[in-house]
């Protein structure tokens, strides 16, 4: 979930979606009834939506890929101190003198810091550099105090896992130089989305999509040739700021390529492949432990996305905006015939004639951003304070799933990514049974229990917390998709935009701190968990005081929408309703 963020115009590509849904209800626009008619008589999911709609899945995976590669291409690797009197050329991580010669943190040794030792005779410890058994007289433990000091520069390492850190020589002090790629992974994608959202809405939704996609893989290849540090995190910035606009492009082509009634299971669907993506990363990740090798087995294959161009439709929707209706009428009639369907030719004149007078009757909206800034005032500082508590915890669970004592890293990533999917899928459970506050309410509540017990937790009982920890994964995830409807239900159409974008964008300062919560961890092992639980249990209750939206018209003006929280419309009276959103 923690890329899935913005829009061409910064708002989330699910508060389109939410949007676009409730509008298929409500909405009285000719040209939106009369294209989602013919989407209705043609099929609404039928075999030239489901061809395109697999292929819309590849973006997605690859989205994952791209947006969070840096676990494990910028992961620290687990190491220990060259223990000088002890160690030679061909000595491992675990040898028997470790247990003097290295103070331990828990069950682990401390991979920066080894116990002072007293220097013998030069010629007794000369033997001891040339042969993995160290000589009686060098490495024994009466040479070793209780007194510690830290590492030099040489390090012996528990696997054969090679990242930029044993690469560039980032250990101990400099450790934050690894964190610091994911902020600036963050940063280019807080750049990118809405810069590819407005080209995608300039040239074109399936142009964005493969040239964002193609350029996201030069530059993730670019990067698997670094020398230095800041080749990569620039290449790192790049890679984000031209293909982070992926996930939102493909999201809108699939939804609008699908009738009114199949939008809501599109839009989970094409979500769960970016989890499955994540779950993928991690099985490559096991098996290809070489950084660079691992680029660019994820990126080459990115480039065939230039294909896109050939193979892939462009949205009716965006074709009927920009006016090209002869190609909109083209794809149309190739998804009837594709359908096996009747498509009459006076319909499509009718959506193109409802069409030219949209376009010609078209003025810029007003947007009364200071009146609803100053009405909404707690409304809008909550709300971002929930994007920003949603944004920190669901992408530092994925970050710090890599850190769980015991167990395989690559299968708790794995892992992570494949129990997204329950939680994707059970907002569309509980939303209108209990409503879409008490819905995103225990969802988060759940989440902060389960970080709070797993503090409780010693590095004994893995199983204990790895199940505390999906649990929690789950809760957030289930939370995070229902923020995204939530939110789109809120605000009065004509500042809905600008307001779901400044949520968004202000989540966005949540992922770029993400990355640093595993640095907490140094200082206290369960410091991320119990930051997790603060603010998801802090922000889970000021969920309460957001008004109640299940079985209420999408509200259109400002007091419609101040007035949520006291009008009870049911669906059977907003259904009557026209022009709600």
């Amino acid at each position: 979930m923690d890329s899935k963020d913005c829009n061409g115009d910064g708002s989330s590509a699910f508060d389109v979606h939410a949007t676009e849904s409730m509008r298929a209800k409500t909405t009285t626009s000719n040209d939106d009834n009369s294209l989602d008619a013919i989407l209705v008589r043609i099929g609404q999911f039928g075999r030239f939506q489901i061809i395109n709609y697999v292929l819309l899945c590849v973006p997605m995976i690859f989205n994952a890929f791209f947006s969070i590669s840096y676990v494990f291409t910028a992961s620290t690797v687990v190491h220990r101190c060259n223990i000088t009197q002890c160690d030679s050329p061909s000595s491992v991580y675990n040898e028997p003198w470790v247990d003097f010669t290295i103070p331990h943190k828990k069950s682990e040794l401390d991979g920066c810091s080894r116990y002072v030792a007293r220097q013998p005779d030069p010629d007794q410890c000369q033997a001891s550099i040339f042969y993995s058994s160290p000589s009686s007289d060098c490495c024994v433990a009466e040479y070793f105090g209780n007194d510690t000091e830290r590492c030099g520069k040489d390090f012996k390492f528990r696997d054969e896992e090679h990242t930029i850190a044993n690469e560039f020589g980032f250990f101990c002090a400099e450790e934050w130089k690894l964190s610091m790629v994911g902020t600036i992974n963050n940063i280019g994608q807080f750049v990118g989305i809405p810069l590819g959202g407005f080209f995608a809405d300039r040239y074109g939704r399936r142009t964005m999509l493969a040239v964002s996609g193609v350029l996201s893989a030069i530059m993730g290849i670019i990067r698997s040739f670094s020398t230095n540090y800041y080749m990569f995190i620039s290449f790192e910035f790049l890679d984000m700021a031209v293909g982070s606009t992926l996930f939102p492009t493909a999201f809108l082509l699939a939804i609008e390529l699908v009738g009114p009634k199949r939008r809501v299971a599109a839009a989970t669907i094409i979500t769960i492949f970016y989890s499955l993506g994540e779950a993928l990363l991690g099985f490559l990740a096991s098996i290809i432990l070489q950084w660079r090798n691992l680029l660019r087995v994820l990126y080459a294959p990115a480039l065939l996305q230039l294909f896109l161009l050939w193979i892939l439709p462009e949205s009716v929707r965006w074709l009927l905006s920009q006016g090209e209706e002869e190609p909109a009428a083209k794809i149309l009639r190739r998804a009837a015939k594709i359908n096996r369907k009747e498509l009459p030719e006076a319909d499509l004149d009718e959506l193109m004639a409802n069409n030219r007078e949209k376009l010609k009757q078209a003025n810029e909206s007003q947007y009364p951003i200071g009146k609803a800034v100053k009405l909404f005032s707690g409304r809008i500082a909550n709300c971002c304070f929930c994007w920003f508590t949603h944004t920190l915890i669901a992408l530092g669970l994925s970050l710090n799933s890599v850190n769980l004592a015991g167990g395989s890293k690559y299968n708790n990533f794995m892992l992570n990514g494949i129990v997204q999917i329950p939680g994707l899928l059970l907002p569309l459970v509980i939303m209108d049974r209990i409503g879409r506050r008490y819905s995103l309410c225990a969802s988060m509540l759940v989440c902060a229990v389960c970080m709070a017990m797993s503090t409780a937790f010693g590095a004994d009982n893995y199983a204990g917390a790895l199940t505390l920890f999906l649990i929690g994964k789950m809760a957030i995830t289930c939370s995070f998709q229902i923020l995204y409807f939530f939110t789109s239900e809120i605000y009065p159409t004509n500042v809905r935009n600008s307001l779901l974008s400044l949520c968004s964008m202000v989540g966005r300062i949540g992922s770029m701190l993400a990355p640093q919560t595993p640095l907490l961890a140094k200082y206290y092992v369960y410091a991320p968990q119990i930051l997790f639980a603060t603010f998801a249990l802090v922000s889970g209750c000021l969920t309460l005081y957001f008004p109640e939206t299940a079985d209420k018209a999408l509200p259109t003006t400002m007091e419609e929408a101040r007035d949520l929280a006291d009008k009870k419309r049911r669906k059977s009276e907003s259904s009557q309703l026209t022009g709600s959103g």
